[in-house]
């Protein structure tokens, strides 16, 4: 399955508790499933398989080591009308990967994993609570030991894990810093991934005070452990798409804290642009525009892929929780009588409830909450976003991105707004054949707040 081509696979699903070995499970494929009843499917040539989603991630970052799967079992010239679907057995778990980073083991050394438990996160779930990280340690530091680095607090976009973070990014860091193509600085891999989807790094009632655990417990036992530049012009803060949004967030929600963010392609700053749609618009509807069309949510070069309905139908199939969109919700919403967070539209209608969006707004609309309190926040966020998004963002987030600069326009918040031509949300990064040249540019800007005398290699 795949968020780009949503009709091509037929997803059919059922919560399953207290399973026992050997016990068959029935899923009727015209009730829990996307995108219509398998019963009316054409008849073709299909495969078909079974996933038991043992960790119940499937919604957020898909397969898993541990899940249960069975064999793909080929239904040439299948006719869902006359023929039963296929008994499917589950046969074989998901093998752990093996290590991206065993043929680089100076990548490994310059690695060390931060398991963190937070006293205030704690107290809040009433259970031990533990923020995740890798920090990424620069080439010289052990050699260099009365020397003190500027420090990049980097998080990764939705579906992404600390597995991910260690596999995909620590390589580019390490190895462009040890080229000479980029400063060096130490890098924390923050993993926002939980199980409702992701937190990033906000304040809220439902996923609790990431924010605050960061700035008041984290950093300090950071700065405690490593020889980091702890002034406010040696931290920065860099993510990219609900990354970018959680960097944005940090960065205007505590301002004293650090020296600037970078954020790339972020989720919406400004909830008149929720990707296409106008929450604040009276009788604003996720799924459609006010003439009755779709809203679409997801493009690639002007072609529409998939429209909001399409992806929250999608989504209620593969799970209540860890969705993009419920994972908005998680993060922005105030708490229902059940104890889960009110949801901002209907799932059958589409229609935006204005309550929950009320709330949204005062606390989680950047644009709105930086225009409220910017006589405040004024002296330290003067100069310290830079934000960067293809005009072809796959997801439409360029639209909120050029709100918010008109707003810090307005404002003289002296920001830097980078809208880059053609790029989408995937592509963002590249220049010729490096597809991400971005991050050096991005390094050498934030080395020169925290090292202005210096000069840095900028490709």
């Amino acid at each position: 399955m795949s968020m780009l081509e949503p009709t091509k696979t037929y997803i059919a699903a059922r919560e399953i508790t207290n399973l026992a070995p050997g016990e068959t499970v029935e899923i009727d494929a015209d009730d829990a499933v996307f995108p219509s009843p398998l019963s009316r499917a054409v008849a073709g040539d299909y495969e078909a398989q079974a996933v038991l989603d043992v960790a119940h991630t499937y919604s957020y970052s898909g397969r898993s080591p541990g899940d249960l799967e069975s064999d793909v079992v080929a239904l040439s010239a299948w006719d869902p009308e006359r023929e039963a679907p296929p008994r499917l057995t589950l046969t074989r778990t998901v093998p752990e990967p093996p290590d991206p980073l065993s043929n680089l083991p100076d990548v490994v050394s310059a690695l060390e994993l931060l398991d963190f438990r937070s006293p205030v996160l704690s107290r809040f779930w009433g259970r031990e609570t533990h923020m995740k990280a890798w920090v990424v340690l620069p080439p010289g530091y052990r050699s260099h030991a009365g020397e003190r680095y500027p420090t990049v607090y980097f998080t990764h976009g939705f579906g992404g894990t600390l597995a991910g973070l260690r596999a995909r990014y620590a390589p580019i860091f390490y190895q462009r810093m040890k080229s000479g193509e980029m400063p060096e600085m130490i890098w924390v891999l923050l993993d926002e991934s939980s199980p409702t989807g992701t937190h990033e790094f906000a304040d809220g009632v439902n996923n609790g005070p990431w924010g605050a655990a960061l700035t008041t417990e984290l950093i300090p036992h950071l700065e405690s452990r490593y020889r980091m530049d702890g002034r406010v012009s040696g931290r920065f803060l860099q993510g990219h798409s609900s990354g970018g949004w959680a960097t944005l967030w940090l960065q205007t929600a505590y301002p004293k804290i650090f020296g600037g963010t970078w954020s790339t392609s972020p989720d919406p700053s400004d909830f008149h642009a929720f990707s296409t749609v106008d929450l604040y618009a009276a009788n604003a509807n996720v799924y459609r525009r006010p003439d009755g069309s779709a809203q679409p949510m997801i493009r690639m070069h002007g072609a529409v892929l998939a429209t909001a309905e399409q992806l929250a139908h999608m989504e209620a199939v593969l799970g209540d929780y860890g969705g993009q969109l419920a994972s908005f919700e998680w993060v922005f919403s105030p708490r229902g009588p059940d104890g889960r967070p009110l949801p901002m539209f209907n799932r059958a209608t589409g229609a935006v409830d204005p309550k929950v969006v009320a709330y949204w707004r005062e606390h989680y609309d950047i644009a709105h909450r930086v225009e409220t309190n910017w006589t405040t926040l004024a002296p330290d966020l003067h100069g310290k976003i830079h934000l960067y998004v293809g005009t072809d963002d796959t997801f439409y987030l360029d639209s909120a991105a050029h709100r918010l600069q008109s707003l810090l326009d307005r404002l003289h918040g002296q920001a830097q707004f980078t809208f880059i031509p053609g790029r989408t949300h995937f592509d963002l990064y590249q220049k010729g054949d490096d597809k991400y040249a971005l991050f050096y540019e991005i390094a050498a800007e934030m080395y020169a707040v925290a090292r202005p005398s210096s000069k840095s290699k900028t490709n």
